[in-house]
């Protein structure tokens, strides 16, 4: 005789396919010690490290290049960023290559990066990543929040690509929401904020934000420099500079922007090409470095190879 037998909801839930997600931390503090500034604490979970400081203009700031293997984020992966530099230290972070954020699965759910960047009493941090590259069909969340204390100073750059313009793939369908924060002594100091959302049956007005003249031109490559704190009278001639750059990279075809919000300089980029918003801010932080941190640029090693 045959019987009918039910599965039970707990089996059912095991046959049920996995989606495999990595949840990635990695925690960076940096100290200055008699001998200079060293990598104090490296803590990490998942596939997210540095390997260590390295000393390309002296032992005054210590070079870290953030490793992440998988290369990319997929449906259901969060990587968690904390970055400390301690009273008087100077610290800069960059990565090897473009990040990227894969089209996310059927299954559905978002990708996530969350930065956490404190710098301490008279310390200098720099986030310099290279790009971040969003794949048709990713669902992104990029945050970053940047705590100062007195007398800290902060450079950071964000270059994001919107599909991949070399192989003819626009990116008509997914979404973005994208944030970053400066904060000093409890009280907010700058509040940037992007939320693209084009669901699988967009129409030609929810794209509008890419292609309209009130959003990205139908350009794909969108950058912001930020460093700061300036007084007023600091930034007029360095803004002045600046605004000089645009002949020698030949930015016909892109359009740019320096503008002082409160304390904070703002460098913007809106064209077709990551390499040329690179080259655009590589130059601009050679200006701004001096200005701020009083200190000449001296170029990562890493973006040679």
């Amino acid at each position: 005789m045959n019987a009918v037998v039910h599965c039970p909801e707990d089996a059912k839930q095991q046959t049920q396919p996995r989606l495999s997600t990595w949840q990635a931390y990695l925690s960076l503090s940096f100290a200055q010690r008699k001998r200079g500034v060293r990598l104090l604490e490296s803590v990490h979970e998942g596939p997210l490290y540095v390997q260590k400081a390295f000393y390309p203009e002296g032992e005054g700031c210590a070079h870290c290049y953030l490793l992440h293997p998988p290369g990319g984020l997929v449906t259901g992966d969060h990587l968690s960023i904390n970055i400390t530099s301690q009273d008087s230290s100077h610290a800069l972070i960059t990565t090897p290559g473009a990040g990227r954020v894969y089209k996310a699965r059927e299954q559905g759910g978002i990708q996530t990066q969350s930065i956490q960047l404190n710098v301490e009493q008279d310390a200098c941090l720099e986030w310099l990543p290279l790009e971040t590259i969003l794949f048709p069909n990713s669902q992104a969340r990029l945050n970053t929040r940047i705590d100062l204390a007195e007398n800290a100073k902060v450079i950071v750059w964000d270059m994001t690509c919107f599909g991949l313009p070399a192989n003819n793939l626009e990116f008509t369908e997914g979404s973005i929401k994208q944030s970053l924060q400066i904060w000093s002594k409890g009280r907010i100091k700058l509040n940037e904020r992007l939320v693209i959302d084009l669901p699988s049956d967009a129409d030609k007005d929810a794209l509008t934000i890419l292609k309209g003249n009130a959003g990205l031109r139908s350009k794909p490559v969108h950058g912001l420099l930020l460093a700061g704190p300036f007084q007023a009278s600091e930034a007029t001639a360095l803004i002045d500079a600046l605004r000089l750059l645009s002949p020698q990279l030949r930015l016909e075809e892109a359009l740019f922007a320096i503008t002082l919000n409160g304390e904070f300089l703002m460098v913007r980029y809106l064209g077709h090409c990551t390499e040329q918003a690179r080259l655009y801010f590589t130059e601009a932080w050679g200006l701004i470095r001096p200005a701020l941190l009083k200190k000449d640029a001296v170029v990562p090693r890493i973006w040679a190879t």
